[in-house]
C-alpha cells in the first residue's frame, strides 16, 4: 500500500505460497509421489494398472513407466518423475530405487525443519553424505570383465527377478548378454555399448519362451513380389536409398503425341529404363535389394524373374543397422552400385509372426547390430517383456562399460547407512544431523524390499545392521526366505551404475526441492488456484 492505494504485483488469481508452508507442501507433494512407487520394489513388488484419458491401459510395475503415465502436475512432484527420467537415461534400472530414496530424503528432512534446522544446513550435510556414500559404494565394490559371462548374467537376471518376465529370466538374461556383447565396442581400453544398435522388435502371440536373438536384423515388411523366393541362401545384399522406378519430373511437362506408335515407344523406353535398373544390380551379384524408397510393379515383375528378393520403403534406422550388421553400403545411385557396396547374410528369408509376415536378415558374420524378438500372449505382456528386457541391456552393459558390480537386496544400502553414521560422528555439528538422516533415507530401500515380502522391516532393518556391524558387507535380504543371506552369493548384483546414479539424482532432487521458499503459481483458467490440492499448479517462477 503506498498512500493508502493497493500496488499490484503478480496477477489477479495468482497462487502464492512461502516460507514453510510452501516447503511443507513440496515436501508432501514429493513423498506422495515416492510412495506410489513404493510397493512396486523388488522381486515380490507389485504391479500398477493406470488408464488413462483414452481408456489405454499399462500394466507395469517400471517406476519411470509409472511416473510418466501418472500425468503428474504438481510442479514439485514433476521434479520427482524428473528423478526418475534421468535414472532411466543414464542407467536403464533402478528407477524405482531412487525416486524412493528422494523420498525418504525430503521426508528425513521435514523432521529437521520441524526442529528449526534450516534447509540450507540439511542441503549441505546432505551433500557431503551423498560424496561419502559415493565413495563407500566405489570401496564395496568388485571389479568386473567382459568375459565373465555368468556375473554379467546375474546381473541381467537380479534386474529381470522384478519383472513379471522373471518366469523367463535365464533364456532372457542370456539373451541380454549376447546382444550386448555383440555390439559392445572396445575403445582406448574401454567398452561402449550403442543402444541404437540393439533392435527390439515386438509381436503379439506366441509364449514369452519364444522371445529369440537373432544375429542380424529383422525387417517389419514382405517381399513385394509373390514370385520371389521365400528364403535366399548366401546373400549378397544391396541396400539402396533410391527408388527403383522412373523419377517423376519436377516441374510441368507436356508430351505431344503424333502417332499411335510414340505411346509404345514411350511404355517400351521406360520398361527398358526399369530393366537397366535390375539388370545393374543383378550384374554386381546382389540377390537381395532392400530400399528406403518405392519400387515400381514393373521392377518388382523383372526383380521376380532375376530371382531377387525385393523389401521396400524400409525405416532409415533399420537401413543403418542392416549396414552395421551386414557390412553393406547404402547406395544412393544404382548407376554407382558396385560389388564392394554388397552386404553378406547366411540366410533372408520371409517368416510369418503372429498375423504378420516379416523379413529376417539373418546368419550375419560379427554382425555389429543384432535384433531381438519379443513374443508374448496378449498386447500388455508383450509391452512389459520389452520394458523388462530393454533394462536388462541396460544393466550389462552398465557393467560392461564400468567395469565393476556391488551386491543388490539392500547390501549396498546398508553399508552405506552404516558407514554413514560413523561418518556423521567424525563431522559433528547440524550437518551431522543430515548426515544421519541421510543414513536413515537410504535404509528406506531395504525397508521398502522387507515391507513388499511381507517380512517385518524393524527385525530385518535390525538384523542387516547387527551383520554389516560384523563386516559383512556383502549381506542383504533374501526376499523369498525373509533371512538375510550374502547377496554376492546368491548372485544378487548389480552395476555400480544403478547405486551411484540413485543417490546423485536423489541427492540433487531432494536439495533442490528443500531450497524453495517460494511458491508463485498463476492461475489457470478453468482450474482450482490451490496447486497442491487440484494438482494445476503450473509454474514455480514469479510474475513480478
Amino acid at each position: 500500500m503506498i498512500a493508502g492505494q493497493p500496488i499490484f504485483i503478480l496477477k489477479e488469481g495468482t497462487k502464492r505460497e512461502s516460507g514453510k508452508d510452501a516447503m511443507k507442501e513440496n515436501i508432501e507433494a514429493a513423498i506422495a509421489i515416492s510412495n506410489s512407487v513404493r510397493s512396486s520394489l523388488g522381486p515380490r513388488g507389485m504391479d500398477k494398472m493406470l488408464v488413462d484419458s483414452l481408456g489405454d491401459i499399462v500394466i507395469t510395475n517400471d517406476g519411470v513407466t509409472i511416473l510418466k503415465e501418472m500425468d503428474v502436475e504438481h510442479p514439485a512432484a514433476k521434479m520427482m518423475v524428473e528423478v526418475s527420467k534421468t535414472q532411466d537415461s543414464f542407467v536403464g534400472d533402478g528407477t524405482t530405487t531412487a525416486v524412493i530414496i528422494a523420498g525418504g530424503l525430503l521426508q528425513q528432512a521435514q523432521g529437521l525443519i520441524n526442529q528449526n534446522v534450516h534447509p540450507t544446513v540439511i542441503s549441505e550435510g546432505y551433500r557431503m553424505a551423498s560424496e561419502e556414500a559415493k565413495r563407500v559404494i566405489d570401496e564395496v565394490s568388485t571389479k568386473i570383465d567382459k568375459d565373465e559371462k555368468a556375473l554379467l548374467i546375474k546381473m541381467a537376471q537380479t534386474s529381470l527377478n522384478s519383472k513379471s518376465a522373471s518366469v523367463a529370466k535365464d533364456k532372457l538374461a542370456e539373451i541380454s548378454y549376447e546382444a550386448v556383447k555383440s555390439v559392445a565396442e572396445l575403445r582406448d581400453g574401454k567398452y561402449y555399448v550403442d543402444f541404437d544398435n540393439i533392435q527390439v522388435v515386438k509381436k503379439q502371440g506366441g509364449a514369452i519362451d519364444d522371445t529369440q536373438l537373432i544375429n542380424g536384423i529383422i525387417v517389419d515388411k514382405e517381399k513385394v513380389h509373390p514370385g520371389m523366393p521365400d528364403v535366399v541362401k548366401d546373400a549378397k545384399i544391396a541396400l539402396l536409398d533410391a527408388p527403383l522406378e522412373i523419377k517423376k519430373p519436377e516441374f510441368d511437362t507436356n508430351l505431344r503425341i503424333e502417332d499411335p506408335s510414340m505411346i509404345q515407344k514411350f511404355l517400351a523406353q521406360e520398361e527398358n529404363m526399369l530393366r537397366e535398373m535390375v539388370d545393374k544390380i543383378k550384374s554386381v551379384g546382389a540377390n537381395v535389394v532392400i530400399t528406403q524408397k518405392g519400387i515400381d510393379d514393373m521392377a518388382q515383375h523383372y526383380l521376380s524373374r532375376a530371382g531377387i528378393y525385393a523389401v521396400r520403403r524400409v525405416k532409415k534406422s533399420d537401413m543403418d543397422k542392416l549396414a552395421k550388421a551386414t557390412g553393406a553400403s547404402i547406395v544412393s545411385t544404382i548407376d554407382e552400385i558396385s560389388s564392394s557396396d554388397l552386404g553378406s547374410a547366411e540366410k533372408v528369408e520371409q517368416v510369418k509372426v503372429g498375423e504378420d509376415y516379416m523379413t529376417f536378415v539373418t546368419g550375419c558374420k560379427n554382425p555389429k547390430a543384432v535384433s531381438i524378438l519379443v513374443r508374448g500372449e496378449t498386447e500388455h505382456v508383450v509391452d512389459e517383456m520389452e520394458r523388462s528386457i530393454t533394462d536388462s541391456l541396460h544393466v550389462v552393459a552398465s557393467a560392461l562399460e564400468d567395469g565393476a558390480y556391488t551386491a543388490g537386496g539392500g547390501a549396498t544400502a546398508a553399508e552405506i547407512a552404516f558407514r554413514l553414521r560413523s561418518y556423521a560422528q567424525k563431522i559433528g555439528g547440524r550437518q551431522q544431523l543430515a548426515i544421519e538422516k541421510f543414513a536413515d533415507a537410504i535404509e528406506e530401500i531395504p525397508r521398502a524390499l522387507a515391507e513388499n515380502a511381507g517380512l517385518d522391516p524393524i527385525d530385518i532393518l535390525l538384523k542387516l545392521r547387527a551383520e554389516h556391524a560384523k563386516g559383512n558387507k556383502t549381506y542383504g535380504i533374501n526376499v523369498f526366505t525373509g533371512e538375510i543371506e550374502d547377496m554376492v552369493k546368491n548372485g544378487v548384483i548389480e552395476p555400480i551404475r544403478v547405486g551411484k546414479q540413485a543417490i546423485e539424482s536423489a541427492t540433487e532432487a531432494a536439495i533442490m526441492i528443500l531450497r524453495i521458499d517460494d511458491v508463485i503459481a498463476t492461475k489457470s483458467s478453468g482450474s482450482s488456484s490451490n496447486p497442491s490440492k487440484s494438482g494445476s499448479g503450473s509454474s514455480e517462477s514469479s510474475e513480478d
